[in-house]
């Protein structure tokens, strides 16, 4: 069964930084076995909402949010089967709880927990 842990969230001011990490796990769990890996964000008063990952079929793109383009970045690491959001230059607006998502060639979808981030002074 897969499953995707995150890690990382926490309270942090104002242009500041976190990064994220989403470990994968599960029988024979590999980054290559996914189409898309990346993370989305959701607020109370906000739907879920995708905010940065890769799409992997038909060469690859990288997708930003407009909202976060140049200030956060997304990597992967399949040696340790993880994921990652490096958030720069933080702002009140990026307070959310934030997801990692896989989707599977087989279109399986899978999602953790969240982690909370949390940017107030």
């Amino acid at each position: 069964q897969v499953q995707l842990v995150e890690s990382g969230g926490g309270p942090v001011q104002p242009g500041g930084s976190l990064k994220l990490s989403c470990v994968g796990s599960g029988n024979t769990f590999t980054l290559k076995a996914y189409n898309f890996m990346g993370w989305y964000r959701q607020t109370p008063v906000s739907e879920r909402e995708l905010i940065a990952g890769f799409f992997t079929t038909n060469g690859g793109t990288t997708h930003y949010h407009d909202s976060i383009k140049n200030r956060f970045t997304v990597t992967r690491d399949g040696a340790r089967n993880t994921i990652y959001l490096q958030m720069n230059d933080l702002k009140s607006e990026d307070t959310a709880v934030y997801f990692c998502n896989h989707i599977a060639a087989k279109k399986a979808e899978y999602w953790g927990r969240g982690t909370q981030v949390t940017v107030s002074s």
